[in-house]
């Protein structure tokens, strides 16, 4: 009756307003509430790839070689030929079809429902697809090369995995409410640990024993400061970093190069592809998923299992629940810090696995600074996947294969400056990540110390 009564007592422009608005205290008309969460990101960047590939189409000329086959299959596809400007003339009206859908999507504002939301994922798929594919023909147009997807996605699958362990032990130690910067020198170390132990004692299964185990003491470091003391976690990470970049730089140069070289920095007993039958003959995409060391095929387990068990487990739960609201988890029992630290240090160890592809998986040896940036591509591979695990992956190997065309292009088309095509990859990387994103939300917790 009071509530009532107050309602009454109130102005007839205020008893018309939209309930939701009158419970959360907002003024204001509820249009202009719709309209200011409105996000023009995706038309905006379709639009743009659509510019740029009638630029291509018209300053294409010449055919185009496609190669999908390799030497080494069973069954190959022969070579062909495209009309440059004949294919990107098409790319770009179905880049404008795509430019059009999100406009529409975007006004429409969520009018179409699940079905809706699954026709914008079909259509970021499909600009990424297209742009890509344009920058290809057109690199390739008029050229004495060939655009060669089988080695394209063998390089993509090689550069994406060190970034697929290290999305995944992002993602994993964040949904317990660790920040972990430190994956950057996880992969480093796991590199130079691989390689070591491998050298000293002639084998490549020590190394992947190893490794891990060198990313699980980071992780312990990282724990301890900013679990147990409290320590802000970026700023832990970030030392961390530093602290791994001066430790491997050190002993690199005290015991692996020169002399120490053959004895503790040799890829001799690196890992070497194991290939699968039948499966390998795939065309196009078997040899790059089929023909790869163990190394490689532990990533799929790991990502299938951490996918499966982050969501339909009582462990995953319990992460989570720790990583979301770590008061109400103490509450039913669950020992916060313990499982922050646990996740962190199993994160940890997981990114310093994958940091032993860069020398005993990709059979090279050890040099300064390996991990070359890959940890924060990894960060933002997991945020573009919004924290997770198939996101992660999927974001991982855009930009692992944004990579592997930057390094072909030179064959293809050399009046493409150098500086353009290295830039490829971090163009990707700025542009998914402003543009892609989306709404996105990290586990509440992460980054607040829990102190009992």
């Amino acid at each position: 009756m009071a509530r009532h009564t107050m309602i009454e007592s109130q102005p007839q422009g205020q008893q018309e307003q939209n309930p939701a608005l009158r419970h959360t205290g907002r003024t204001g008309s509820h249009a202009d509430d719709v309209k200011s969460k409105l996000s023009w990101k995706l038309p905006i960047t379709y639009a743009i790839a659509a510019v740029v590939i009638a630029l291509f189409a018209l300053r294409a000329h010449g055919h185009t070689t496609v190669r999908l086959g390799s030497s080494d299959q069973h069954y190959s596809i022969p070579d062909f030929s495209l009309s440059a400007p004949a294919t990107l003339w098409v790319f770009f009206i179905l880049a404008v079809c795509g430019s059009t859908w999100a406009l529409v999507s975007t006004l429409s504002r969520g009018k179409y429902g699940s079905r809706g939301r699954a026709l914008d994922m079909v259509a970021m798929v499909g600009m990424t697809v297209i742009t890509v594919l344009a920058f290809l023909v057109f690199a390739g147009a008029g050229s004495d090369g060939s655009v060669t997807f089988t080695s394209v996605l063998v390089t993509t699958v090689a550069l994406s995995t060190p970034l697929i362990f290290g999305s995944l032990s992002g993602v994993l130690s964040e949904h317990s409410g660790v920040v972990n910067i430190a994956i950057e020198g996880d992969l480093l170390i796991g590199a130079f640990v691989g390689v070591l132990t491998t050298s000293v004692f002639h084998m490549s299964w020590v190394g992947l024993v190893f490794a891990p185990l060198a990313g699980a003491f980071v992780g312990a470091l990282l724990a301890l400061f900013s679990v147990k003391y409290g320590v802000d976690q970026i700023i832990v990470g970030v030392v961390l970093n530093v602290l791994v970049l001066g430790l491997t730089t050190f002993f690199y140069d005290a015991i692996m190069s020169g002399e120490g070289q053959q004895r503790f920095n040799t890829n001799q007993y690196a890992l070497h592809p194991i290939r699968i039958p039948i499966l390998a003959d795939i065309p196009v995409i078997g040899p790059a998923l089929f023909n790869q060391t163990i190394l490689v095929y532990l990533m799929y387990v790991i990502a299938v299992f951490l996918t499966v068990f982050l969501y339909h487990s009582r462990w995953g739960l319990r992460l989570r629940a720790v990583g979301e609201h770590p008061e109400a988890a103490d509450t039913v029992g669950i020992k916060v810090n313990r499982t922050r630290s646990a996740n962190a240090i199993l994160a940890s160890a997981l990114a310093g696995l994958g940091g032993a592809y860069f020398t005993i998986g990709a059979q090279l040896a050890f040099t300064n600074n390996m991990s070359a940036g890959n940890g924060y591509i990894a960060l933002a591979a997991m945020i573009l996947g919004k924290w997770n695990p198939v996101g992660a992956v999927g974001a991982s190997v855009m930009f692992g294969f944004a990579t592997a065309v930057a390094q072909m292009i030179p064959s293809l088309n050399g009046s493409i400056p150098s500086q353009v095509v290295s830039m490829i990859p971090y163009v990707v990387t700025i542009i998914a990540v402003a543009g892609f994103v989306g709404k996105s939300r990290p586990p509440a917790a992460e980054n607040i110390p829990y102190l009992k």
